[in-house]
């Protein structure tokens, strides 16, 4: 038990690189990773403080693992939460040994070993002031590799200034990772067996600003598929509204491994409730945007993210966003309620919309949307999809096609149980709200293709 860590991931596809970042470090000196918190001499949480819920959840799952905390066992709180609120988690979570900021996940083998070997007194504090990350990453792998699918991190921090985000407060700024280190690292996810890249950031538009690059994101898929053209789908989420720039739309239609499928969360569609957010208000822009990716990609899978109940939203800036919905009628839609964060700019603002109120926004929003992608869906019904297998088991198997990311989206219901890892052509037979059912389609051979010559 002495060397060898348990860790648990919370929160989005960014904080799991910097867990299989951490984890890297520590196999890397020695380490065993075990799944059995017992068995383990080092906890270790890397949390999410994003908004409440991850907050709590966050806290509850330190709780429970130091209720079970053993002795000789240490317990680390790392991640957004404790870059956000520091000491504060120690008095909520007595028996928290160590604290390691998201900005210094790098350093979480100083941490281990400053524990284990008693040379500072616990609970041991290591939250330096780091303007920016990214530039000692202690020549780790920044990607999540799940099955035959990686999240590779092209960037950390944001330099927006969404009134609802705390991002800033806890990442920092925006700093690219240099296009070099990106494209080795793809290269390695490729050698590896990786069939998916998804490009992950807080904003993967703006990648390149910081380093004086004009269209950052389209010259680095332009590189990325001429370094890596055996990776069957490349992946962008995270877009930011007004930074989908024609040459970005022409580097998607060009290349075919780039799948055609575009994350950009939108957050509401009322000029008044966006300016209020300081999120980019021209709907027009919005419209225009959209409509000409779709002219370019007619194919193309459109998800965005919206939040219901932002303070000073009326019923009619909310009737907006769901004739918005209507008009567009996007593939997927993610929505939230509005989380009060204090230090975010909205602060001010309050949280004076009732949770009720709050709640049948969303219910209306998510009952529109589902009757929506149910009619996305049955469109689908007798074409032909290429399905990435992720699982199989009792006469079915289970993947996703280009239109749907990993966790987020929907799934591919397929008869029979594929090979997992495998891409194969599927004919869509049946559709629901979220998901898909379909056979393999059958690949004629060499000798009977011959025949119908």
């Amino acid at each position: 038990m002495d060397k060898t860590f348990h860790l648990v991931s919370l929160g989005c596809a960014k904080n799991t690189v910097d867990s299989e970042s951490m984890s890297q470090l520590l196999l890397g000196s020695g380490y065993q990773k075990t799944d059995d918190p017992a068995k383990a001499r080092v906890l270790i949480v890397n949390t999410c403080g994003f908004i409440g819920p991850a907050k709590e959840e966050s806290l509850q799952v330190l709780r429970e693992l130091a209720a079970e905390k053993r002795k000789g066992q240490v317990l680390i709180a790392a991640g957004c939460l404790t870059q956000r609120y520091g000491a504060e988690v120690t008095r909520q979570v007595p028996g928290i040994d160590g604290i390691l900021g998201t900005r210094r996940w790098m350093d979480i083998l100083e941490v281990v070993e400053g524990l284990r070997n008693g040379h500072h007194p616990a609970p041991l504090y290591h939250l330096p002031e780091a303007p920016t990350v990214g530039r000692d990453e202690g020549s780790v792998l920044r990607a999540a590799i799940q099955g035959s699918s990686a999240y590779l991190k092209i960037a950390d921090g944001c330099r927006r200034p969404c009134a609802f985000c705390a991002i800033p407060l806890i990442k920092g700024t925006a700093v690219s990772r240099p296009m070099g280190v990106i494209l080795r690292e793809a290269c390695t996810l490729r050698d590896r067996g990786v069939r998916e890249i998804i490009l992950i950031a807080q904003d993967t538009t703006d990648y390149g600003h910081d380093l004086g690059l004009k269209d950052g994101l389209a010259q680095l898929l332009e590189q990325m598929v001429v370094a890596v053209p055996e990776v069957d789908w490349l992946r962008i989420m995270y877009a930011y509204p007004g930074y989908v720039t024609d040459r970005l739309i022409e580097v998607m239609t060009t290349y075919p491994q780039i799948v055609h499928y575009l994350d950009i969360p939108l957050q509401h569609a009322h000029p008044k409730t966006l300016r209020r957010m300081r999120r980019p208000a021209n709907i027009d822009w919005v419209y225009r945007t959209l409509e000409k990716m779709r002219a370019a990609m007619p194919d193309l899978a459109l998800r965005t993210t919206f939040i219901v109940g932002f303070p000073g939203e009326t019923e009619q800036e909310f009737q907006a966003l769901l004739d918005f919905v209507q008009d567009i009628r996007f593939d997927k839609v993610g929505a939230f309620q509005f989380s009060f964060e204090p230090g975010t700019a909205s602060e001010p603002l309050g949280d004076p919309i009732p949770p009720e109120v709050k709640q049948e926004r969303y219910d209306r929003l998510m009952t529109l949307q589902q009757g929506i992608s149910l009619e996305r869906n049955q469109a689908l019904v007798g074409r032909t999809l290429d399905v990435l297998v992720e699982g199989q088991g009792d006469g079915i198997s289970l993947g996703r096609s280009y239109r749907d990311a990993p966790e987020i989206d929907g799934m591919v219901i397929v008869e029979g149980e594929m090979p997992v890892g495998d891409l194969l052509p599927v004919r869509v037979t049946g559709a629901m709200a979220y998901d898909l059912s379909g056979v393999p389609k059958k690949i004629p051979s060499a000798s009977q293709e011959r025949l119908h010559v």
